[in-house]
């Protein structure tokens, strides 16, 4: 009997905007308008939220369900999604509030700007135990540029090139600048608290970082890891196929912590490790699968790509154990032919406009998502045993 797959939500960034590439925003009526759809601070960003449920299967269905209610009302207003990260065609210069009497949307506004104006998805697991939970914190931590790597769609900002394949990671306000690698649930506590009391921290959610625990009652009830470097996946095959990856990491881990768990099995100490991690997100939002890591066991440099690569060799018996096989078939391709950052990045040197790189990317999507909801996929059936 094998280990269950641990219960998963995701919480889901997109951008509304016209056939033609341009973002418009209108997040604030959605909301009214539609069940499970919440606000950002501007209103270009609009959010859903999927249940907590172990099944791959069954999130490919949660995930496209709130869109299918979306497009219907989009459509009458002559909307769409749009793919990508970052306010690829503009308007960077302009922050628009989605609720303007809010007096936390308007500290962002006013701290950080349309840094934060970012589309992305954020990965949950359910991990109650808590050595379990910050020992997955460290590992996924000092991974999360290959996930990064993975899912990098943000090469643009307002019509032009951005000179970095995860332009959304690079501005994005991190926040405090600097996090150390938690060595216990106590660490964490005692380290938040003290950031509440120096005005580093606004609020508990006010930590904004590649992994962070959370719970209803941060920093003391914690139940899930929440990763939230990722780009936005709007592909939900991609978007689970990372997942998988990210899920099996963690099961690897479980298993065997004295050899998966950084703190355990790195030559390095939690300080080094900590600095390591954020300088490998940096690399891998500059130029991803093409980034130079460096290695959290040695700190020896190895290539992004190369890196995934072997970890994929290295879990596919557990994969195909949990039948999780076919869920990671999207990875392969994307080493073979480049994620969406490297994909319009060609294109657009072989001379496609921004504009028309996002209209495409757009109808793309709205076509996959119909060919997903009448069950063309590929995928093999996963297990909950």
């Amino acid at each position: 009997m094998t280990e269950p797959l641990l219960l998963k939500g995701f919480e889901v960034e997109l951008y509304t905007g016209k056939p033609d590439g341009t973002v418009v925003g209108c997040s604030a009526e959605v909301a009214a308008a539609l069940e499970g759809f919440v606000t950002e601070p501007d209103c270009r960003n609009l959010e859903y939220i999927t249940p907590p449920d172990a099944s791959y299967q069954r999130q490919l269905e949660l995930l496209l369900e709130p869109r299918r209610r979306l497009r219907p009302w989009l459509a009458q207003r002559g909307l769409t999604l749009l793919p990508g990260s970052t306010l690829s065609t503009g308007d960077s210069r302009r922050f628009e509030r989605s609720d303007p009497d809010n007096p936390y949307h308007g500290y962002i506004e006013a701290t950080y700007g349309t840094r934060v104006v970012t589309a992305s998805v954020h990965i949950n697991f359910g991990l109650t135990d808590l050595d379990q939970l910050f020992a997955a914190c460290r590992l996924v931590r000092c991974e999360a540029a290959l996930l990064l790597a993975l899912s990098a769609c943000s090469p643009f900002l307002d019509g032009e090139l951005a000179g970095a394949h995860s332009l959304r990671w690079l501005q994005f306000p991190l926040t405090p600048e600097q996090v150390p690698l938690f060595v216990s649930h106590a660490h964490y506590v005692s380290w938040v608290e003290e950031q509440l009391a120096l005005g580093t921290m606004q609020n508990v959610r006010h930590l904004w970082t590649s992994v962070r625990p959370n719970g209803e009652n941060r920093p003391h009830d914690l139940n899930r890891l929440e990763i939230r470097i990722c780009d936005l996946m709007a592909d939900p095959n991609l978007l689970l196929a990372v997942t998988a990856f990210a899920e099996l990491r963690l099961h690897q881990l479980l298993a065997d912590p004295a050899s998966e768990d950084p703190l355990q099995a790195s030559a390095l100490d939690p300080q080094a490790l900590a600095a390591l991690a954020d300088a490998n997100d940096r690399a891998a939002a500059s130029s991803s699968l093409d980034a130079e890591l460096r290695h959290w066991r040695s700190g020896e440099p190895v290539l992004a790509r190369d890196w995934i690569a072997s970890q994929l060799e290295a879990m596919a018996p557990l994969a195909e154990q949990k039948q999780l096989s076919g869920w990671l078939m999207p990875l392969e391709a994307i080493l073979r032919s480049g994620n969406q950052s490297m994909q319009w990045l060609e294109a657009h040197r072989a001379g496609a406009s921004v504009a028309d790189l996002i209209a495409a990317g757009a109808r793309e999507l709205e076509a996959l998502e119909s060919r997903l909801s009448g069950g063309s996929h590929p995928q093999a059936a996963d297990t909950l045993g």
